[in-house]
């Protein structure tokens, strides 16, 4: 068990909650700076043709810099609509999708203002549905260097960057159309492995950097 730092993501990946199942105890960054094409504001899901992205719509400050707590979401379009029509076109005949459903469809009703604040809220929903009992911290300063006693697991926020986590196979929607794909968003393995998906993460292998 160790200590961790990570970002706290939309919906966050499997690898994300594989480091965090793990941990002693974690602490989100979020004094970090906003960067485009990462898991701040995108997830992954397993849609009928393949692999499919969700992105939550921006507003990107004219400076080159804004910090991640700052970033407001762009409410004008119809995204969480959208996304919760795409998760249920994906997951309606998953296992475990109707088990959960009342729990996450307000999300998606609710409108939210900050990303930052919006990842916060679905990611405890998660951690309801995991049944994790977690205590989470949030850093106060961004440090880019860590002490020895702290495990740095931020790199898993770039999206483009970041390895390929090869987990192990569990049974999904349209796996049998085009193959099991590894490290989407942790409301793949929720609606597929509904209470066994915290004994998968405990279970699973994570490559670090």
């Amino acid at each position: 068990m160790e200590n961790i730092i990570i970002h706290p993501t939309y919906f966050p990946s499997i690898a994300h909650f594989v480091a965090i199942t793990k941990a002693e105890s974690v602490t989100f960054e979020v004094e970090d700076n906003f960067i485009k094409q990462t898991y701040r504001n995108r997830a992954y899901i397993y849609g009928a043709n393949g692999k499919q992205t969700l992105n939550i719509p921006v507003i990107h400050s004219q400076k080159n810099r804004q910090k991640y707590k700052n970033v407001a979401i762009f409410n004008e379009e119809n995204w969480q609509s959208n996304h919760w029509k795409s998760l249920i076109s994906a997951y309606r005949t998953s296992p475990f999708f109707e088990y959960y459903e009342d729990e996450l469809k307000p999300l998606f009703e609710a409108k939210a203002e900050h990303i930052l604040d919006f990842n916060l809220k679905s990611f405890y929903s998660i951690c309801e549905c995991l049944q994790l009992d977690l205590e989470v911290k949030q850093t106060t300063t961004f440090e880019k260097e860590l002490d020895s006693r702290t495990k740095d697991f931020r790199y898993l926020v770039h999206a483009k960057k970041e390895q390929i986590q090869s987990f192990e196979p569990y049974t999904q929607v349209f796996g049998g159309k085009h193959g099991f794909i590894s490290n989407l968003s942790i409301l793949d393995l929720l609606f597929n492995e509904g209470p066994n998906a915290l004994n998968y993460l405990e279970n699973q292998t994570l490559t670090t950097l």
